[in-house]
């Protein structure tokens, strides 16, 4: 995990990240899962320019707040392990059920400890944008997320019901 490092995205890594999304679209298709960071899946990725172009929010529009999007690298494989969306603060909905953070790992790397680093390595950018208390949240039935939540600090404050299912709300201090 030495090589690991959250980026943001650009031209280069264009191969990257069609690689990267061409797996988890069809695993997602497969299996009917949820497509975890929404950001990530938000815009078609095989018009590269537009998808760059769009991925963060900045001047964001009634109900959303600025966010910015990384990707975990691999330096060692070049390649995409995952990637982590950061709120750069809450409004109602995000309080109740979204969070400051989602994240997700491809497919093919998940299970290997790198659920735990990416929220490791988004903490830090967190901090960096100011954020000394960060609400992350995961189903109740995701118990590789509520175990990376725990890896790192996180303390669950209650669980309430989201479309019939039950969400699990955790708060990291983070200073």
């Amino acid at each position: 995990m030495l090589f690991m490092k959250l980026i943001k995205l650009d031209k280069s890594y264009q191969r990257q990240l069609t690689e990267m999304l061409d797996e988890w679209t069809s695993y997602n298709k497969q299996y009917n899962t949820n497509h975890s960071p929404y950001a990530i899946f938000k815009n078609d990725y095989h018009d590269f320019d537009y998808y760059l172009d769009n991925l963060d929010i900045t001047n964001p529009k009634e109900g959303f707040v600025p966010d910015s999007t990384y990707f975990l690298y691999d330096e060692e494989r070049d390649i995409f392990i995952g990637a982590a969306n950061i709120r750069h603060y809450l409004n109602k909905g995000l309080l109740e059920t979204g969070g400051h953070i989602g994240d997700g790992i491809r497919p093919s790397e998940r299970k290997k400890g790198y659920g735990t680093l990416i929220l490791k390595l988004a903490l830090e950018k967190c901090k960096e944008l100011g954020i000394d208390r960060v609400l992350v949240t995961c189903l109740k039935s995701n118990i590789g997320s509520a175990k990376c939540i725990q890896n790192n600090h996180g303390i669950k404050e209650n669980e309430v019901l989201e479309d019939g299912e039950v969400l699990e709300r955790y708060w990291i201090d983070n200073k």
